[in-house]
């Protein structure tokens, strides 16, 4: 639910020191993990759209992809301890598809240090990756 309010309030509270945002504000979260957010939750309710579009219930669907009927609800809540393979496992098995495209050009770039080993000495690195921007489109996820 989202609630509108007068721009005039607003000001006025901002004067007075109020700041405004959402969840992920309060959570002091990035771009990234902002974006990986709505994707999270757009393919959750994706899942759910056309589960309910192909009048299955959580239990078939959790039959489908091998799981559990609860599990099928936390999937369907974007819940935190769902893994994006199982959110797009139920988002294939209600007949969606995931198009990946590649926007920008490819290039390469230093791989990140791994982390410390017991011990505190980190492993010498030479990798280099090869990184492009990527679209992401979900088939079906418009129901």
């Amino acid at each position: 639910m989202v609630i509108v309010m007068e721009s005039e309030k607003r000001k006025a509270l901002e004067a007075a020191g109020w700041r405004f945002g959402d969840a992920a504000d309060f959570l002091g979260m990035n771009e990234q993990e902002r974006q990986l957010l709505d994707a999270r939750v757009e393919m959750a309710l994706a899942v759910r759209r056309l589960r309910e579009a192909l009048n299955l219930s959580q239990k078939q669907l959790a039959a489908r992809i091998k799981t559990s009927q609860p599990r099928i609800a936390k999937i369907e809540q974007a819940a935190s301890d769902v893994s994006l393979d199982q959110i797009l496992r139920a988002f294939a098995a209600v007949g969606g598809r995931i198009v990946v495209k590649q926007v920008g050009r490819s290039h390469a770039t230093k791989a990140a240090p791994e982390p410390a080993a017991v011990g505190g000495k980190r492993p010498k690195t030479n990798k280099k990756l090869q990184v492009a921007e990527v679209q992401i489109e979900l088939i079906g996820a418009e129901l």
